[in-house]
């Protein structure tokens, strides 16, 4: 019997061709028939493949069946998924935690432990390459995605096709790829590099050289391949004049967050907003117009009269193993005074001299204890993937120059149990890290790290060091970090490295050019820095989250 032509019947129990059933079976659910002429079916708990007549097309069963592509079909048992022939052999020995259906002569599949591979039309692997998602191919490419959560193209051999890497990606569609970087979404070509400057909410494959995109005010309209606008489908949902209004008021945030934290707010909750008047010495009327405020800012909940801090509002307890309260008074009692000079920081001929922050903090003893957690508990949030992505033997001796109060030492050390590593800093800060921190492994060592340290090492970080100075001074900084170590040993920057393209980091870029005269840069930049000290390229790498790895080797 011919299956060419049939169709699923809507109550899914069978097929049908011109609304006649195909055969007298009936089963719990059917699929619809793929070449060679076979359909997946599942009834009783059990699934296999039937022919046009609803006889089976082998006497295996299995768990879940699917269709056939490219003459084989994904199917599931309890010892694992596999591709099967026609007739009901396993393609290959190998069981998997899930497989997809072949395309271009490849199929992803994922292993037991979670990592995706493509595997040939013979089951075997593709390429050797791992990857934490990998996606189907098109036209002979398709989206892989790294263990840092970032998305390329390869070909079937496993090789990128052009190298970028972006936080959401698609597979190619009559030559364009939709991607998505910090900025947001766009179009991108074959090379990797994006169409046009703009970036959207969201965007549609392009037909016929235009793409329904949303754009970030949510409006909605339709692009040309040069991001032009060809028409307007919505208007805006929020004017671009409120919301330039919101980025002119946004101080207004920092100033009640810190005022809400000088006055012990979210030391005193839970209470009512009577007993928080009580407890922080509020006037109470006004302490309701706080709390009204920060739960604007999503930091407190009002349940029945009882206040309460948001998940996010407990970062701001002082007790907080990464609290943001020391932050909370940096940005609104210190930072704003050093913005106030920026147009003089930007004219050209000023005169202008950068402030000596670290000067001023290690004249202010609670300043020093203050800024210093606020350092570390961003350290501690954000280096949790660094150890990892170091990839250490775990023997060696390592310098964490500019370490603060060792919260990257701490992290490294129950990484690698074998590990001794040595923070330096200043001698204001080694003072208060000895008293505050006792981390197995660690010894604290106070230094100038522009002259010899007088020590040496197997490997070496700066983590978010360099990005505090300008390039003359970070030069400096890698010159004696090559001083440190034997010849083919690392240095290892770890930054906040700035994306060739887009305008992600801009603002904490010019945040570091007012408070410190520093700057954030490109992975290229910190390359031919560490190049200019003596260190040879060793590579990149981005584990999960805001730092990426800058590698260089000492020559």
């Amino acid at each position: 019997m011919n299956w060419r032509g049939a169709t699923v019947a809507p109550s899914g129990t069978h097929h049908v061709r011109d609304g006649r059933p195909l055969y007298d079976q009936r089963f719990d659910e059917v699929l619809k028939f793929h070449e060679p002429g076979l359909a997946a079916v599942r009834r009783d708990g059990h699934a296999w493949h039937i022919r046009s007549d609803g006889e089976p097309a082998y006497n295996r069963r299995f768990d879940r069946t699917f269709g056939f592509y490219e003459g084989l079909a994904a199917v599931a048992a309890p010892d694992g998924w596999r591709h099967v022939r026609p007739d009901g052999t396993d393609l290959y020995e190998t069981r998997y935690a899930w497989c997809g259906n072949f395309q271009n002569g490849r199929c992803a599949a994922r292993e037991p432990g979670g990592a995706y591979l493509h595997l040939t039309l013979e089951g075997v692997p593709a390429c050797d390459a791992r990857w934490r998602y990998a996606g189907d191919f098109r036209d002979g490419i398709a989206v892989v995605q790294a263990e840092d959560g970032r998305s390329t193209h390869v070909d079937r051999l496993g090789e990128p096709t052009h190298g970028a890497w972006f936080l959401d990606l698609d597979v190619f569609h009559k030559g364009f790829a939709r991607a998505r970087d910090e900025g947001g979404w766009m179009h991108i070509g074959a090379t990797g590099r994006p169409l046009y400057g703009r970036r959207f909410a969201a965007v549609e494959p392009f037909y016929n050289g235009q793409a329904r995109v949303e754009r970030l005010d949510g409006g909605l309209e339709v692009i040309d391949e040069a991001g032009a606008s060809a028409a307007e489908l919505r208007p805006a949902l929020k004017s671009e004049f409120a919301a330039l209004s919101d980025d002119l008021t946004g101080f207004w945030r920092t100033q009640t967050i810190c005022a809400a934290v000088e006055l012990g707010v979210f030391e005193a909750l839970p209470a009512t907003a009577a007993g928080l008047a009580r407890t922080c010495g509020l006037e109470p009327d006004r302490a309701r117009r706080l709390l009204r405020a920060l739960a604007e800012l999503r930091l407190v909940e009002d349940g029945d009269g009882m206040w309460r801090a948001t998940g996010r509002g407990a970062f701001l307890a002082a007790g907080h193993p990464w609290t943001l309260a020391d932050a909370a008074t940096e940005y609104g009692r210190h930072f704003p005074a050093m913005w106030v000079t920026l147009p003089r920081a930007l004219r050209a001929d000023d005169g202008w001299q950068h402030p000596d922050i670290f000067g001023e903090v290690a004249a202010d003893p609670d300043r020093v204890s203050s800024h210093h957690r606020m350092l570390a508990s961003y350290a501690l949030h954000d280096y949790g993937p660094v150890p990892v992505a170091l990839k250490l033997r775990g023997d060696e001796r390592v310098i964490d120059a500019g370490g603060g109060l060792g919260a990257l030492a701490g992290l490294l050390t129950e990484a690698y149990p074998q590990l001794r590593v040595t923070v330096l800093d200043r001698p204001e800060v080694i003072e208060r890290a000895a008293s505050e921190v006792q981390p197995d492994r660690v010894t604290f060592r106070a230094a100038d790290l522009f002259q010899p340290w007088g020590i040496e090492g197997d490997a070496l970080i700066f983590a978010r060091v360099l990005h505090n100075w300008d390039d003359g001074s970070a030069l400096r900084l890698l010159r004696q970090a090559r001083s440190a170590l034997p010849p083919g040993r690392p240095v290892f920057v770890v930054e906040m490295v700035l994306p060739e393209d887009g305008a992600a980091g801009g603002l904490c870029d010019l945040h570091l050019l007012a408070v410190t005269g520093g700057r954030e840069r490109t992975a290229a930049e910190y390359t031919a820095l560490l190049r200019r000290a003596g260190f040879a390229h060793g590579g990149q790498s981005r584990p999960p989250g805001l730092p990426s790895v800058v590698v260089g080797m000492r020559k």
